[in-house]
């Protein structure tokens, strides 16, 4: 049977999806209930959550450590062991990160990696019990390339890869795979839920950082507002979940998923940040 015609379910019976109301979460959340398998998705406010046979709405703020740890854990019992959890959850914050209150990047770290990781802690001492599972964490492509004016984001992206990396050596051969997945930009209106937090007054008399951050605003929403459709991104993880191993997927448009990488291995460091600065009109 190829992957074409595959059924996700013969693999993974349930799975576990954070942030799945909306965007990469909600295209992945369809593309496994499409393969047959049972998902259990999260969103902050479970209303926002689709309405689906062998579909079960999960609210859960990320933000809150030990409640997400516990909501997660009772999930896991209800579903008889999650097969597979899916890491996805998150939010953009764009701003000048010495003109913006701390605790802005704080809050974004601690959901999105430190939480992040803290979920990937406890559905993996389940899956080893059982000797199988898939973990997938959700990085970016912007972990590699990051984007001006969203610091922490990049930060925590990065962070997640390099976890997801030692988890590829710690697991192998224990029957459960890890997946980084870091995907480009999707036609997700992500532009759309980043936060725009408030610029100290400082920010008022910085002229080179205020027409920089018009300047890569608008960028960021083009290439955001261009790119392939979130079922793409759904396609290229479904793909990688038949394969059944752990590894690093790079999807998203050509530029991202294939010649980005390709310039990040074998081009300068300084050739790397002047393709950047053209990107973003700087």
């Amino acid at each position: 049977m190829g992957m074409s015609t595959a059924v996700l379910s013969a693999r993974y019976r349930t799975a576990f999806v954070t942030g799945a109301s909306a965007g990469l979460g909600l295209a992945f959340t369809e593309m496994l209930l499409a393969g047959g398998v049972k998902v259990w998705g999260t969103s902050r406010d479970s209303k926002r959550l689709p309405v689906r046979e062998n579909f079960h709405a999960v609210a859960l703020e990320l933000g809150h450590g030990a409640d997400a740890e516990r909501i997660f854990l009772a999930a896991d019992q209800a579903a008889g062991g999650f097969d597979l959890v899916i890491n996805n959850a998150g939010f953009g914050a764009f701003g000048a990160f010495a003109h913006t209150d701390f605790s802005v990047w704080e809050e974004q770290l601690g959901m999105m990696l430190v939480n992040t990781a803290r979920l990937s802690h406890v559905a993996l001492r389940g899956m080893l019990v059982r000797r199988r599972g898939a973990l997938v964490n959700i990085s970016s492509i912007a972990g590699e390339f990051g984007m001006p004016y969203q610091a922490a984001y990049n930060t925590a992206k990065a962070g997640l890869s390099a976890f997801t990396e030692s988890l590829m050596y710690e697991l192998h051969g224990t029957g459960v795979i890890v997946i980084d997945f870091r995907p480009g930009d999707y036609r997700t209106d992500f532009e759309g839920s980043v936060r725009r937090p408030p610029q100290d007054a400082a920010l008022a008399t910085d002229r080179l950082n205020t027409t920089r951050m018009a300047r890569v605003w608008a960028a960021f929403v083009r290439m955001m507002q261009s790119g392939p459709p979130p079922a793409h991104a759904a396609d290229s993880l479904r793909c990688a979940l038949l394969r059944g191993r752990s590894g690093t997927v790079r999807t998203g448009r050509f530029f991202q998923a294939v010649l980005g990488p390709f310039l990040a291995r074998f081009s300068s460091l300084a050739l790397r940040r002047r393709v950047q600065e053209k990107y973003f009109g700087l």
